[in-house]
């Protein structure tokens, strides 16, 4: 037998025992029907096993696209192998937006959806609180479809893959709007924790980057609305970048969306790196750990207090804000979160051991791992810490109750 795809990262090779491309909402229920174990592979955007399966392997990569916009009822409605990248661009076409989008453009929403993948903003929620309705193929290969209001809905929609294949997402759309972006430089860490709120709230979205070296915070990434008003020339001492910058320090930030205050529309600005340019130059592991807004301070001191374990492993680290909502295994659920992403070098036992220095930083607390990055804390915290997860269990066992669509990983951490 060859061997399987990998991720995007490269560092999971994944061992099925087929991989199936359907082309149609039928070639998929088939494929579902007459499977025994199905696990879905987006763009593969997942730096652990959640995706893996010694089953059947499927990607929605094939599907026949669809996008259907509603304007009265301002949705969209896209097929479950759909990219960010697909769909952005003839939304603004038709005038409308995504309130939000990830950093990169290349990830399936599906794939974003059902891991509570999200974007920045202090208003702004993860992207999975954008769904209004989907369709999920269930174990018989029958469509079942979950809309905002029904009982389970909130279960559903951050799924992990354990319900189903999603086919089919519904998602709010707004009129479409623009966004200029501008990145300032050197931020003292002290100041980021006394100025936090003031900080993170300035703009529709705002990123900080760090490598966690001495005593600064390497940039501020500031996407305000374009109606905001003119940028700021410096961000609480923090300088205005004279050049294109890219996330990570000394790489081209020739591949990231437009800087220095020009305005363009959302889907120009909103995204970290371009629609069609590549985001990194080599492979990389990736963690991310959210806290409550308010402890955001705290934690950052902790981070910068333990720096010395873990930054050695670091390529950069991203704080971001995302709102709260109500999906049961969303890392937001009913609580405004700050999320601490880190993207480390590919030396796995290097990454594990600054993983684990960092849960510990974080550990008072009590800190939610992003599902689809590394993480090595038990199911038991994680059954503290997603206080749903016993009622997504009981769903997940109504739907699936033979278990097809669980693996190793959905088994090991929820069940």
């Amino acid at each position: 037998m060859s061997a399987g795809p990998r991720n995007w990262a490269g560092n999971i090779q994944f061992a099925p025992r087929a991989v199936d491309y359907p082309q149609t909402v039928e070639q998929l229920q088939q494929v579902v029907r007459s499977a025994d174990k199905v696990r879905v592979l987006g763009s593969g955007h997942s730096f652990n096993r959640i995706a893996d399966t010694d089953g059947t392997l499927i990607s929605l990569s094939r599907l026949e696209r669809q996008l259907s916009i509603d304007p009265a009822g301002r949705s969209v409605t896209v097929d479950g192998g759909a990219t960010y990248a697909d769909i952005a661009p003839a939304l603004h076409a038709a005038g409308f937006a995504l309130r939000n989008v990830a950093s990169l453009p290349n990830i399936t929403v599906a794939g974003a959806v059902v891991t509570a993948t999200h974007g920045s903003g202090d208003a702004n929620q993860n992207l999975a609180a954008a769904v209004s309705a989907l369709k999920l193929v269930t174990t018989n290969g029958d469509i079942v479809t979950f809309r905002r209001g029904d009982a389970d809905f909130n279960g559903a929609v951050v799924s992990l893959g354990a319900l189903g294949v999603i086919c089919e997402l519904t998602l709010d759309i707004v009129p479409s709007f623009e966004v200029r972006q501008n990145v300032y430089l050197t931020l003292p860490v002290a100041t980021a924790t006394d100025k936090f709120e003031a900080i993170m709230s300035r703009a529709y979205s705002v990123s900080l980057f760090t490598r966690w070296q001495g005593e600064t915070i390497d940039q501020i990434w500031v996407k305000a609305r374009a109606e905001a008003g003119e940028p700021a020339a410096e961000v609480f001492g923090a300088t205005a970048a004279t050049t294109p910058c890219h996330p990570i320090p000394d790489m081209d930030g020739s591949n990231c969306t437009g800087q220095f205050g020009v305005t363009g529309p959302w889907h120009q600005r909103l995204f970290h790196f371009a629609i069609g340019n590549t985001a990194s130059a080599g492979a990389e592991l990736q963690s991310e750990f959210f806290v409550a807004r308010a402890d955001a301070p705290a934690a950052i001191a902790a981070l910068h207090a333990a720096q010395d374990r873990f930054s050695g492993a670091l390529f950069i680290s991203e704080i971001r804000s995302v709102a709260a909502d109500t999906l049961w295994l969303s890392a937001a659920y009913e609580q405004d979160t700050i999320g601490f992403h880190f993207t480390w070098h590919p030396e796995w036992d290097a990454t594990i051991a600054a993983v684990r220095a960092v849960e510990q930083a974080l550990a008072p607390f009590n800190p939610r791992p992003h599902w689809a990055k590394l993480f090595t804390l038990p199911a038991s915290a994680l059954e503290q810490r997603f206080p749903r997860l016993s009622d997504f269990r009981a769903l997940a066992m109504r739907l699936d109750p033979a278990g097809k669509f669980r693996n190793q990983f959905i088994t090991d951490h929820l069940f």
